[in-house]
């Protein structure tokens, strides 16, 4: 990892608050309010992204709902790509993709707007954390049946402890996944 690299890396995490407790005891909640806060940690951030867009020839951005739109959408502006949002079901007007997905207390689903993906496009996915990998998985079959490719997945954070980078590598199919923090 090169200087400016950690650098970025240690502004990013410093700008991370830890909260004991929340949405339920025995959770430590990883709150990136004061990142985005921060117009310095929020440019880092945006320009890292977009720098993984860049190296990885995405053609275009989803963000998934709800905080990977606060991440993504400054991120295809500053790559000069175009942004999709991945929506949870029914909000969305229009012609759409679905895709379900299994939760560990039920099953969720989530759409885009069938006409803003399509062959030849490069897609990159981010959001803010990776945990259980459950909505990025789905995410990756939706952008593949709009008949795109799946450039990567980019993501603020992963949480190492949890499932979710081996639950993404079969379907990556060779895919890269970046997270920029691992904790």
């Amino acid at each position: 990892m090169t200087a400016e690299a950690q650098d970025t890396t240690a502004l990013l995490l410093s700008r991370i608050r830890d909260v004991p407790d929340y949405p339920k005891p025995g959770v430590l909640f990883k709150d990136i309010t004061p990142l985005l806060a921060d117009p310095a940690a929020f440019t880092a951030l945006t320009d890292s992204l977009a720098a993984l867009c860049v190296t990885h020839g995405a053609t275009k951005i989803v963000g998934l709902e709800a905080r990977g739109f606060i991440l993504a959408a400054p991120v295809a502006v500053r790559a000069g790509l175009g942004f999709v949002p991945v929506r949870k079901a029914g909000k969305l007007p229009g012609a759409t993709l679905k895709q379900a997905y299994e939760l560990e207390y039920g099953t969720a689903e989530i759409e885009v707007h069938a006409e803003d993906l399509a062959g030849g496009d490069r897609v990159m996915v981010i959001d803010d954390v990776l945990a259980t990998g459950g909505t990025a998985e789905a995410s990756i079959e939706l952008v593949r049946r709009a008949g795109a490719e799946v450039a990567g997945i980019a993501v603020l954070m992963e949480l190492g402890f949890l499932p979710g980078r081996a639950r993404l590598e079969p379907a990556l199919r060779g895919a890269p996944l970046e997270a920029l923090i691992t904790v």
